[in-house]
């Protein structure tokens, strides 16, 4: 998982860091497992823009995840590494005893031909899926469920993991990527190891074409607009706008948006860092 930094032959090419994709192992999806997947290009079902700076992009087909890994004791063998254009992350294709294929999150250090495990009495090895209550204290996490039978919800997106510091009866104390730390609980489902990919924060574009690609239109700061179509906007040459706020007038920086009295804060047992 390196990166290759491009010699400056054009201007596009000028500071330009790309990934090496020295991982992967296959370009062909298992076409059992792509849905298509649709773009909006940011328009509702009347044809107008109701989300700005949306739009164009590179087809793309979805493939299906397992973030459930509800086939408890049966062995997957790892076929492929894969490229996912809809996530950060690496995917991997692995092939269960009974011939089902299936893709998960591709964790680091997980290779074509290991074999994976999920449910009950398994060993904390990288890509097996344990429930909470028999992972041991300290370790790396990745996927992990917030309800039971819910499927992976935090720590999902490449280089991310989270780390479990503690139990306490029914639940567990999990320290996440944000520097949360949280009850969960021991019911839920995690898996080991971090996701792959963490050289993805330092990829740069080098130009505005690649955002592009990915479907992402240029966008337009506030204060170079008028006063009726942003707060900020307005005022005699480069006037600095002001407060920093949304277009709807609410407060950008430093703001709490967070309910008060949320039901989920008493789960909540160190808030994340500012």
């Amino acid at each position: 998982m390196g990166l290759r930094i491009l010699k400056p032959v054009t201007p596009g090419q000028r500071r330009k860091i790309v990934s090496s994709y020295d991982e992967l192992t296959s370009s062909t999806p298992e076409k059992s497992l792509l849905r298509p997947n649709k773009k909006s290009g940011g328009r509702n079902n009347t044809g107008k823009m109701t989300m700005r700076y949306t739009g164009g992009g590179h087809k793309r087909m979805y493939r299906i995840i397992d973030f459930k890994r509800d086939k408890d004791g049966m062995a997957a063998r790892v076929s492929t590494i894969e490229y996912d254009p809809n996530r950060s992350a690496r995917i991997a294709l692995v092939v269960y005893k009974d011939g089902e294929k299936r893709y998960i999150i591709a964790p680091n250090g997980l290779k074509v031909g290991m074999e994976i495990l999920s449910g009950h009495d398994i060993a904390p090895e990288i890509g097996n899926c344990l429930y909470i209550s028999e992972i041991p204290l300290g370790t790396t996490v990745h996927n992990i469920e917030l309800r039971p039978g819910q499927g992976a919800a935090i720590a999902r997106s490449a280089g991310s993991y989270a780390q479990l510091t503690s139990r306490e009866g029914k639940y567990s104390i999990i320290k996440l990527p944000s520097g949360e730390s949280r009850k969960i609980l021991v019911t839920c489902k995690a898996t080991i190891g971090t996701v792959s990919n963490s050289d993805h924060q330092l990829e740069m574009y080098g130009k505005a074409g690649k955002s592009r690609w990915l479907g992402i239109r240029p966008r337009v700061r506030g204060v170079a607009m008028n006063p009726v179509d942003h707060p900020m906007g307005g005022g005699e040459g480069k006037a600095s706008g002001g407060h920093p706020r949304t277009r709807k007038g609410m407060p950008a920086k430093g703001y709490k948006t967070r309910k008060p009295k949320k039901e989920s804060d008493k789960y909540i047992v160190e808030k994340r860092k500012k």
